[in-house]
């Protein structure tokens, strides 16, 4: 059914009400925005000891991504640098949206290998997105 949402209804007005509805749909999606397959491809990037190369990679890998994954992914991290923008108010560091994003955002096929070492790999992409949002995405 179509669903109208009323964005002035009082129960919007808490931030984390909206945040968590947005993480709640990004993890409940079929498949991550990053898609499984390109997982391994980003952990494997973000391992690159050359900050240069590791930057070229990480580019390269964002815009292989299937266009609705690239371009969500676009439109997200924009906002998301936002909100990075505010972070003398919301104490929403780069470090902070990527612990709570990167784990929702990218994530392996299957939760066997070992979940604490992806966790601060897939927060270290998120946040590699966030600061080098301009040369991943030119405009």
């Amino acid at each position: 059914p179509d669903e109208h949402l009323d964005l002035d209804d009082g129960r919007w007005e808490d931030i984390h009400v909206v945040t968590g509805a947005l993480k709640l749909f990004l993890r409940e999606l079929p498949e991550p925005l990053v898609p499984f397959s390109h997982f391994d491809k980003f952990i494997a990037a973000i391992k690159i000891q050359d900050p240069s190369l590791r930057g070229r990679c990480i580019r390269d890998l964002v815009l292989s991504l299937p266009p609705a994954h690239h371009d969500t992914m676009k439109v997200l991290f924009r906002h998301l640098c936002r909100v990075v923008e505010h972070k003398e108010e919301n104490r929403m560091s780069v470090q902070s949206v990527a612990i709570v994003f990167g784990p929702t955002l990218l994530r392996p096929a299957s939760e066997e290998g070992n979940m604490a070492m992806h966790m601060v790999f897939q927060n270290q992409v998120v946040e590699h997105i966030l600061n080098y949002y301009g040369y991943i995405f030119p405009d």
